[in-house]
């Protein structure tokens, strides 16, 4: 039985209240590191999560919040909101993933078109180690949960292939925009960027965030909040009582989602960025041999290999850690 589910019969020890403090650093790396993943569109801060041991955790804190906020904080019993609310844990995340989006944004854009092939296939191996790393926390494999596996797997592979739109980014569109990319981005497999991509908006968020525009960025982020507290509590739900199920749907939604992160890509369609500058759009996957005819650059196979290997290794590193020093996992089930 996995460690998820060994907490199933006991859902209110889903929550450790308050973080130990030497472990607070842990959280916040994590939060780094999930910011990282978020930035990148086909990668998702909800695989960095799950795979940090973190996720069910996450779920069930956020959950949790609305009713902790009204029935503690709004008495005055602020102790007892923070300790219910496990508040130490999702502001120090918070602060990881911030400090990421706003350090690092700058950095991994410049990656995605300097060095593409190598990042894209670090992500690839991630994502591949990742699956097997959700599949393995089904309690009960039996063969009808194939079903929901093809079923994620075909969901996750067609929004994949959706070619992106032009829209205009108004602070309502920005509102919704921030509340169905939230919804992906928690979702192992399924990349928040990828979704601003397909909605048109990926650049002007990014550009907001490198030029601090705050009030479109509180517009955005009011909406993630939205989006954030609805699928929190519909995935804790679903998770409680259909456990197995979910994470089946879980691990073909991820296997899925390696169509976008496939390294070697053909662009359709290009756009201008803020800058004037042209920008890859839309892009379809295709061999490494075909892609250096393309280009008449180099595929990079033995990067890419070494990449994805990284990517890969990492995924068993950061299991390895966290069942020695003791991963801060909670589950919904």
């Amino acid at each position: 039985m996995s460690h998820s589910a060994s907490q199933a019969s006991n859902p209110e020890a889903a929550i450790t209240p308050v973080a130990p403090s030497q472990r607070l650093i842990g959280v916040f790396f994590r939060g780094m590191a999930m910011g990282a993943a978020d930035i990148v569109p086909g990668v998702s801060g909800g695989t960095i999560a799950f795979i940090t041991g973190i996720y069910f955790r996450l779920l069930e804190a956020i959950s949790r919040f609305p009713e902790v906020f009204w029935r503690e904080l709004c008495r005055g019993h602020l102790k007892a909101f923070w300790q219910r609310s496990d508040a130490s844990f999702l502001v120090t995340l918070l602060f990881g993933i911030l400090f990421s989006i706003a350090s690092l944004a700058a950095i991994i854009s410049h990656a995605l078109e300097t060095y593409p092939v190598p990042l894209w296939s670090f992500f690839f191996g991630l994502i591949t180690a990742s699956v097997w790393h959700v599949a393995r926390e089904v309690v009960r494999p039996r063969a009808v949960l194939l079903f929901a596996a093809v079923l994620g797997a075909a969901l996750a592979w067609w929004i994949t292939t959706l070619s992106p739109v032009s829209t205009e980014p108004t602070l309502l569109v920005l509102f919704g925009a921030g509340a169905i990319a939230i919804c992906a981005m928690i979702l192992p497999g399924i990349s928040g960027s990828f979704i601003l991509v397909i909605m048109g908006l990926y650049a002007p968020v990014l550009d907001a965030i490198k030029q601090f525009e705050m009030v479109k960025l509180l517009v955005f982020g009011a909406g993630c909040a939205l989006g954030l507290l609805s699928i929190a509590r519909a995935l804790t739900w679903a998770v409680r009582r259909f456990h197995d199920w979910v994470l089946a749907l879980l691990t073909g939604v991820m296997v899925g989602a390696l169509n976008k992160v496939w390294p070697w890509k053909e662009t359709v369609t290009w756009r201008l960025d803020s800058a004037g500058k042209e920008v890859a759009l839309h892009q379809v996957n295709t061999s490494p041999q075909h892609f250096a005819e393309l280009t008449g650059a180099s595929a990079d196979i033995y990067p890419a290999i070494a990449a994805a290997v990284l990517g890969f290794g990492l995924v068993f590193g950061i299991e390895w850690l966290a069942g020695r020093f003791g991963a801060e996992r909670g589950s919904a089930a």
